[in-house]
């Protein structure tokens, strides 16, 4: 019935959340989203000889080693060691395997599920993005505390990171006054609430009348199990204030759900791309582009759009990728709501999976932006 920002999760403790903070790209989410990931995670504890994953397997997670040592055995007999703490990446990230990993002691390991890590930290930074902006704009000062609670809602963690800012457009004001009764107890609900000025009370009525069941005030939200099934209201919300509510209708929500769609070009056009010398722009963190990225992108990480944007030229034609398009395409997406020139390279995870792309992936040289096109950083 209610909900605000995200409650840490009940197996938080399970996690070292300073631990997991540093680890990358992880460090790059907000901490509600964080949390929600945790959430679902899973810390193992793996013994000394066991194999944390084999070559060949697809199995869709990201592999951190928190503490212990592991060996990394490639199938031509290639043995790496590496020791706990001694990367901030996951271990050996490919689809499929590349290596098998086989702990040499006994070890701790966090393992996340690829797909919901990926959501939740394009949702993160495209949310990071809108509040930057929505901060810089002086006729919304008042607005920016509940705005920031309304992104931070778990209630929107499900719509595509693309239709982050059209949560706003989607919602309409309604004037409500002290003693008003928003919903009531067993009615059928069509829409939700996020307070955005006033204070409201939470009842329940039961076999021994009404019972109090919270306070709520700015920014939080109430009523949202109406939007995703179709159950009569639990309990009754009156105003104990004048204020002003932010109504989100049903099939707006619905509308939220529905990915926009970006342009793309094959990633098989990748020399003609470079031909015509449109600019590629790596929208991974910084470590993850320090690792491998495309011979002469340039890093925009798309945790930093909104302060890097300003490096581009209208007139340029930037090509976004990451290693698996979802942070490319919300880049790319959000660049040309801006007047640029932007489209996302398709198929990304080729590029770190199919052998053909090797030769034009690097990690000793980087890139940066100079008049809006790319040239090697000097030493």
């Amino acid at each position: 019935m209610l909900s605000s920002q995200p409650q840490a999760p009940d197996n938080k403790a399970s996690f070292d959340l300073a631990l997991t903070r540093t680890l990358v790209p992880l460090k790059d989410m907000s901490e509600s989203h964080l949390e929600d990931l945790l959430s679902q995670s899973q810390a193992d504890v793996v013994f000394a000889g066991q194999t944390l994953f084999r070559a060949g397997e697809y199995d869709g997670r990201h592999v951190y080693l928190l503490h212990g040592d592991v060996r990394l055995e490639a199938p031509n007999g290639d043995v790496t060691p590496i020791k706990g703490r001694s990367t901030l990446l996951p271990l050996a990230h490919q689809q499929p395997r590349a290596v098998s990993a086989i702990a040499q002691t006994d070890c701790s390991v966090l393992r996340i599920d690829s797909e919901q890590l990926d959501k939740l930290l394009t949702w993160s930074q495209v949310s990071d993005y809108l509040q930057l902006n929505i901060s810089r704009q002086r006729d919304l000062d008042e607005d920016i505390d509940w705005m920031t609670t309304v992104l931070r809602s778990n209630l929107f963690f499900k719509v595509p990171p693309l239709n982050v800012e059209q949560i706003f457009y989607r919602l309409r004001p309604q004037v409500v006054h002290a003693g008003d009764i928003v919903i009531r107890q067993g009615e059928m609900g069509d829409c939700c609430y996020f307070i955005k000025e006033g204070e409201a009370e939470v009842h329940r009525r039961g076999e021994a009348g009404w019972t109090h069941l919270a306070d709520v005030g700015k920014g939080r939200c109430f009523g949202e199990d109406a939007l995703v099934n179709d159950a009569p209201r639990n309990a009754r919300v009156r105003m104990l204030s004048d204020g002003v509510l932010m109504v989100l209708d049903k099939q707006d929500f619905y509308r939220l759900l529905k990915a926009p769609e970006v342009p793309t070009i094959p990633v098989k056009t990748l020399p003609e791309v470079r031909e015509r010398n449109a600019v590629l722009v790596d929208t991974r963190s910084e470590e993850e582009y320090s690792q491998r990225h495309l011979s002469r992108a340039v890093n925009i990480p798309l945790s930093l759009l909104a302060i890097k944007s300003r490096l581009l030229a209208e007139e340029q034609e930037y090509v976004c990728y990451c290693d698996t398009g979802r942070r490319s395409r919300a880049t790319a997406h959000l660049l040309r709501q801006q007047g640029y020139r932007a489209q996302a390279l398709d198929h990304c995870p080729q590029l770190f999976s199919d052998p053909q792309w090797e030769t034009m992936l690097e990690s000793d040289v980087r890139y940066v932006l100079k008049e809006g096109k790319a040239q090697a950083e000097q030493p």
